[in-house]
């Protein structure tokens, strides 16, 4: 009893000397309280993007062009998804409610490459405030004067495609031609071009007039043509126009036999070769190797045909992406890369800008044939050795 009695006071003793230390590993840990963090500053403009490229779209999305303006902007988005390209970022800015302002939002959203506008009148009110910003456009204008100073032109040249098509003409012996020319700005720079084609080819151009839309007009000017035979005849404006003067051409005296010649206009048509009285006329256009093809998936995915020229658009990226492999996002854009002489290839076929700023294609011949139109002299598949 004793030696219990003196163990349960050697214990209360030890309990009394204070409370035990616990070691670091079992003790809790401890919550510190949440610092304040300030709350980051809202920016103007669009949320930065440091590891994309910033490119512009500039199109009409509203008023009399919106349908061409939206098909090239669907034409950009299924070039993204084809090429599963994660390294731009595309904003559309519309230009209907005016260009200049559109581009001067675009570049304070920090966009270093514009693509568009579409019209020669927008790409001049774009051109000195990108200019400005030593930001290049890439236009879907065909307008050479709005070309030059970092404005590069992606728009089909008439005078390249009469260029093409006379100078197919002179390997079937055709040296003499003669003229239907719209009046307007595209009808001066299509007459100016087929001048100097058929010079160029060693020929002779017997006769232009001009007609307009007024009933009546083709068929005076067919008549004003005169009696002297002539072996083509280009007819500068619309397949809608071409339909129209072929019947009056066939019945005038010189031009029962003459060969029927059209320009880039003509393959915007879709159902041009299903116009018999054009049977056996040649044009000369981009190639439409791939167009069908896209033209397909552009229907599935968007529900709705594609313009002819949205091509530009899905184009626009493909030499966007092509020149972003040597480009490190947040630097200016390289724009001596567009220069390259051995060109770009595309939906349309090969073409490169020359000094000018103007697109140069390769182009291929069409024949309207039979219900459709076949091709009977081919693009070149690109521009090496030139």
């Amino acid at each position: 009893m004793r030696f219990v009695a003196l163990a349960m006071a050697a214990a209360l003793a030890a309990c009394s000397t204070g409370p035990r230390i616990i070691p670091d590993a079992e003790r809790p840990p401890v919550i510190e309280a949440p610092r304040p963090v300030a709350p980051r500053p809202i920016a103007p403009g669009l949320p930065q993007d440091i590891a994309r490229h910033r490119v512009a779209l500039l199109v009409p999305l509203t008023g009399p062009n919106a349908g061409v303006g939206t098909s090239l902007s669907n034409a950009t988005q299924l070039a993204i998804l084809d090429t599963k390209s994660d390294v731009l970022r595309i904003t559309t800015y519309d230009t209907a409610p005016g260009a200049a302002n559109a581009a001067s939002q675009a570049i304070a959203d920090g966009n270093t490459l514009i693509l568009g506008p579409l019209l020669a009148d927008d790409a001049r009110e774009v051109a000195p405030i990108a200019r400005r910003a030593r930001v290049p456009v890439l236009s879907f204008s065909n307008d050479a004067s709005v070309a030059g100073n970092g404005t590069y032109l992606l728009g089909y040249s008439p005078a390249q495609s009469i260029e093409r098509v006379v100078e197919y003409a002179k390997t079937s012996g055709i040296t003499q031609f003669a003229g239907l020319i719209p009046t307007g700005l595209y009808g001066e720079r299509a007459s100016t071009a087929l001048l100097r084609s058929v010079e160029g080819t060693g020929g002779k151009v017997l006769a232009m007039e001009t007609f307009d839309s007024r009933p009546g007009s083709m068929t005076n000017a067919v008549t004003k043509l005169g009696r002297v035979p002539y072996q083509a005849i280009l007819i500068a404006g619309s397949g809608g126009s071409a339909v129209t003067a072929a019947p009056v051409i066939r019945r005038s005296p010189g031009g029962k036999t003459a060969r029927i010649l059209g320009t880039e206009l003509w393959n915007t048509d879709s159902g041009i070769g299903g116009n018999a009285v054009l049977n056996g006329a040649w044009f000369a256009s981009v190639p439409d190797n791939y167009y069908r093809q896209y033209a397909t998936k552009y229907r599935a995915r968007f529900g709705a045909a594609p313009y002819r020229m949205s091509t530009l658009g899905y184009d626009a990226v493909l030499l966007t992406i092509r020149i972003a492999r040597d480009w490190r996002p947040g630097d200016a854009f390289p724009e001596g890369r567009l220069m390259e002489r051995e060109g770009f290839a595309g939906l349309d076929g090969a073409f490169r800008f020359g000094g000018d700023g103007v697109a140069e294609r390769a182009l291929e011949v069409q024949e309207i044939r039979g219900g459709q139109t076949v091709t009977v002299s081919t693009a070149p598949q690109n521009f090496r050795g030139n």
